[in-house]
């Protein structure tokens, strides 16, 4: 279910990620929600949505890092 707005995405995303980090996971969940559509693309048996996450995280992880109990952008 890819998110259409960064309103639409879980709690646990808005609650902690600044807003240009809340970009960055909706852009690359919904873009990894449409490449891992076929399970053979998927590692551990993951379904689509937890690979998503995953790859959502990762690429959030590539600008931020967490400072404490904060997202900060990486210099």
């Amino acid at each position: 279910m890819p998110y259409p707005n960064k309103e639409a995405l879980p709690e646990n995303v808005t609650d902690n990620l600044p807003a240009h980090a809340q970009e960055i996971y909706r852009k690359a969940f919904n873009s990894a929600w449409d490449e891992y559509e076929d399970p053979k693309d998927r590692r551990d048996n993951a379904s689509r949505e937890e690979t998503a996450h995953k790859v959502a995280w990762a690429a959030v992880k590539q600008e931020y890092h967490k400072e404490g109990d904060r997202w900060v952008r990486t210099a």
